[in-house]
């Protein structure tokens, strides 16, 4: 395994991300667009209780896959994270074809971020042409990551800050018009009642209903990635980690609730919810309920930050993980290099050269721009699989070559209940994503919907072939803490 310092000159990454940087930065991956707009689609897909059931499912799958993630995070703090641990406690093809997927998954999102930026702001300015917008965004977020790891934080800060006041006034404000304190006469649970609630649909719309949860809750796992650059990963993962649960419960649990409460599931409006319509996200909705006229502008600039957010992620996110490919020698060694700011400057040119001519197909070609897309679809879940997998193995290494758990400075809870649910549920998703197209043998829609898939076995396979590469035996599993990046032994 390369070390994880930079080569040709460069510098290692800066451990310069504090503890309140990693916290926010795991709340605010947990909170965006599948929160302010999609939640809205679960209710009237599945009813009130098909879809508080769904996200209170993957809640908890969610928590014990981060639980998972920091148990490893904390013992080897590194920017490659996910990927860089399937190499090292499953199989080194499977970390490459991890770290390859995730990278060119971001580097798509990056070109859809922007492209919904640009959508969000023809709100406000519909007669400038979108392009400007997504340039600009683009521009500014490169600016940022480029900058310092520092600035990347502080910029996560304020703006998860903002969502999470946002998501804390729903909440009040909501509670407050079912009780009928605003908005005129309380509605309580009447609409948990109403025709077919609270489940409709039966099973088929809460599956369905799963999908939409677990793309609201990709992100997550950047806490992984941050702990690479964090100054002391040892309290700040496990805080992160910790906290997970609790969030996911006050954001989403609780949200969805009122929303549920409020507007009844047969509501046309919440079957429109879509990032290019923000008038109509459930959040408007409800403030609007409540008698507060300027919700639908004010719930635009949320939505505006949390796609900003989104993009922002996403660029320290793939800068990274192609970053440490180099370091692990599944990527060209040029991306080793780090500015003196600790920056992975070149790995960050080639994503934003990879997001810009992505963006560039969704204007001149659509055709070939939804295929990029379905390309880096369910690689977040692929990711979450991945996860479980490599803890799974690292836990049964770690017993079996006589550690005690006493040794790790966080260790995930109820294992392996926590890495086989994950498991379980992430290949449910992954599944369920459309499960019609087979019936149908509809394979135009087989390909656009799973073709992730497929690339992600090719990647695995083509590099278990050429360097004949095998299943790690538990016993030569490298399982020793390190403390710092440095500290990773050079092959």
């Amino acid at each position: 395994m390369a070390n994880q310092t930079s080569g040709n000159g460069g510098n290692e990454v800066k451990r310069s991300l504090k503890t309140r940087h990693l916290s926010m930065i795991a709340l605010g991956g947990s909170i965006g667009t599948g929160l302010f707009v999609a939640s809205g689609s679960a209710i009237s897909t599945a009813g009130p209780g098909g879809g508080l059931l769904a996200y209170v499912a993957l809640g908890i799958m969610v928590y014990f896959l981060m639980t998972s993630l920091g148990e490893m995070a904390t013992n080897m703090p590194v920017s490659g994270s996910f990927a860089t641990y399937s190499t090292k406690y499953v199989d080194p093809a499977l970390g490459f074809a991890m770290g390859w997927n995730y990278w060119f998954n971001w580097a798509i999102t990056l070109a859809v971020d922007i492209s919904t930026a640009a959508l969000v702001m023809k709100f406000w300015l519909p007669n400038v042409p979108g392009w400007i917008w997504s340039t600009i965004i683009l521009v500014m977020i490169f600016m940022i990551n480029a900058l310092t790891v520092k600035a990347f934080g502080e910029t996560e800060y304020w703006m998860a800050m903002i969502k999470v006041v946002t998501v804390v006034i729903f909440l009040i404000v909501g509670f407050a018009t079912i009780f009928g304190i605003m908005g005129g006469h309380a509605t309580g649970l009447s609409n948990f009642t109403y025709k077919k609630a609270p489940f409709v649909g039966g099973v088929p719309a809460i599956l369905s209903v799963f999908v939409v949860a677990g793309f609201s809750f990709q992100g997550t796992e950047l806490v992984g990635i941050t702990a690479g650059e964090s100054a002391t990963p040892e309290k700040s993962v496990p805080k992160a980690i910790n906290q997970v649960f609790w969030r996911i419960l006050l954001f989403y649990i609780l949200a969805i609730f009122v929303i549920a409460c409020l507007i009844p599931y047969t509501s046309p409006k919440l079957l429109g919810s879509s990032a290019s319509d923000i008038a109509i996200s459930p959040f408007t909705l409800v403030f609007e309920r409540a008698g507060l006229a300027a919700a639908a502008s004010v719930m635009n600039a949320v939505i505006l930050t949390s796609v900003i957010s989104a993009a922002n992620s996403g660029m320290y996110a793939s800068s990274r993980m192609l970053y440490s490919l180099a370091l692990d020698d599944f990527a060209p060694k040029y991306f080793e290099h780090t500015t003196k700011n600790g920056v992975p400057l070149r790995a960050q040119v080639a994503t934003t050269i990879v997001g810009a001519i992505a963006f560039i197909t969704s204007i001149a070609g659509p055709e070939v721009y939804s295929w990029l897309i379905a390309a880096s679809g369910l690689t977040g879940f692929i990711a979450w699989v991945g996860i479980a997998i490599s803890h799974f193995r690292f836990r049964r290494a770690f017993v079996k070559q006589g550690h005690q758990l006493s040794e790790l400075k966080y260790h995930a809870k109820w294992f392996p209940f926590g890495p086989i649910l994950a498991f379980v549920l992430c290949i449910l998703v992954i599944i369920g994503q459309n499960p019609s197209a087979f019936v149908h043998f509809d394979w135009k829609q087989i390909g656009v919907t799973y073709l992730s898939v497929p690339l992600f076995f090719i990647l695995f396979f083509w590099y278990k072939i050429k360097y004949h590469t095998g299943i790690i035996p538990l016993d030569k599993v490298d399982v020793t803490p390190h403390k710092h990046q440095e500290d990773v032994d050079t092959k």
